[in-house]
């Protein structure tokens, strides 16, 4: 979803929420990668994860400032998401084309409330995202979780995203993946086999819709 469907600068949660918890960015971005992954698998919940991040810092985790930085974390989510031109219309076309769409993200919470606000939920047939099926791309898990969902074989899906990694892994298991590339590849090298775009507009062509 991000940087496939929409873009988020991230620019003011790293300045907002260190200030909130009264500690420095650099303490709050190190304390933060360290349970990134933990977010993104759902292991964590957003208070959990921001519980450890003040405890790492060596601020107490009161009830009042956990919470205080989840709902601005989920604020500022909203307010700095941005579907690219092309998202929208190419989702109703599938649609219209009767062709399944599951949305496949690696993601933490608050993501379904954005794709809820931005009316990207309401046009996907599945929602599969990480942090709530606790499985991220590019294990297999997560796509094999969406074939499922969806009800199709891999060889009857197209796996669009921004990550060649993510596209390779979705070859393993015989989905025909595409590279979407808005700008420059700075060295994210396409995977073998994979077919490179420069937005959905060229993937609605590919599937005829």
């Amino acid at each position: 979803m991000y940087e496939t469907l929409l873009s988020c600068d991230f620019a003011r949660h790293r300045l907002e929420l260190p200030a909130l918890a009264g500690v420095t960015g650099d303490a709050w971005g190190f304390a933060h990668s360290q349970i990134g992954s933990a977010l993104t698998n759902g292991r964590l919940s957003k208070a959990e994860g921001f519980e450890q991040i003040l405890r790492a810092c060596g601020v107490e985790p009161r009830a009042d400032l956990v919470q205080t930085l989840v709902d601005r974390d989920r604020e500022l989510l909203l307010a700095s998401a941005r579907l690219y031109d092309d998202a929208i219309p190419f989702l109703q076309a599938l649609r219209s084309g009767g062709i399944q769409i599951a949305i496949v993200s690696n993601c933490s919470e608050h993501t379904r409330d954005l794709l809820d606000k931005l009316g990207v939920a309401e046009l996907a047939d599945v929602l599969v995202l990480s942090c709530e099926v606790r499985v991220a791309k590019p294990s297999a898990g997560i796509f094999t979780y969406a074939l499922d969902r969806l009800g199709v074989t891999a060889r009857d899906a197209l796996f669009v995203d921004d990550q060649a990694s993510f596209c390779a892994a979705g070859t393993v298991l015989g989905i025909t993946a595409v590279q979407i590339v808005r700008g420059a590849i700075d060295g994210n090298v396409p995977a073998a086999g994979t077919t490179v775009v420069r937005s959905l507009r060229e993937v609605e062509a590919m599937l005829g819709v």
